[in-house]
């Protein structure tokens, strides 16, 4: 099953490259922008989210696609990277891939001049995860002859 991490990164990534969910039945085409703030997603987001998952909402679906939002909540489907551009796509756990991929109708995609969408990242714990890797000891080291000595171990002559 498509967890609902997987398919809220989903929309999160094709919201960035301005794609739409179509919500009501085709009654209305929702964008929240922005998409991120920080190390969060937007309000504006979570919103849409909240009337994503609203039973009043009937049939949600990415636009440019065919699978209902409800339907990548179900086990039938999992999320993959496109073979094309990298981007997650849903996949039917057994069965025929879908036919398209969203970024099918963008010209402009891949653009591999241009940052990529992402995921909300927290600054402070990526930051403390680097220090903590610069502080660790490193246990061995290869000299030029790729040979391994301990780093200060002192050898007695």
């Amino acid at each position: 099953m498509a967890s609902e991490h997987s398919v809220r990164q989903y929309l999160a990534y094709w919201f960035q490259l301005g794609k739409k969910v179509i919500v009501g039945n085709g009654q209305e085409a929702l964008l929240p922008q922005p998409v991120i703030e920080g190390d969060r997603y937007s309000g504006d987001f979570e919103r849409c989210w909240q009337i994503i998952l609203s039973p009043e909402s009937g049939d949600c679906y990415l636009e440019g696609t065919n699978e209902t939002i409800a339907e990548l909540l179900t086990p039938a489907w999992e999320m993959a990277d496109c073979a094309r551009c990298d981007m997650p796509v849903p996949m039917r756990r057994t069965g025929m891939p879908p036919l398209d991929c969203p970024c099918n109708d963008i010209s402009s995609w891949p653009n591999t001049e241009v940052p990529l969408p992402r995921s909300p990242v927290s600054s402070q714990a990526r930051l403390l995860d680097i220090r903590d890797r610069l502080l660790k000891p490193r246990t061995s080291e290869v000299d030029e002859g790729g040979n391994a000595s301990n780093i200060g171990s002192i050898s007695a002559g």
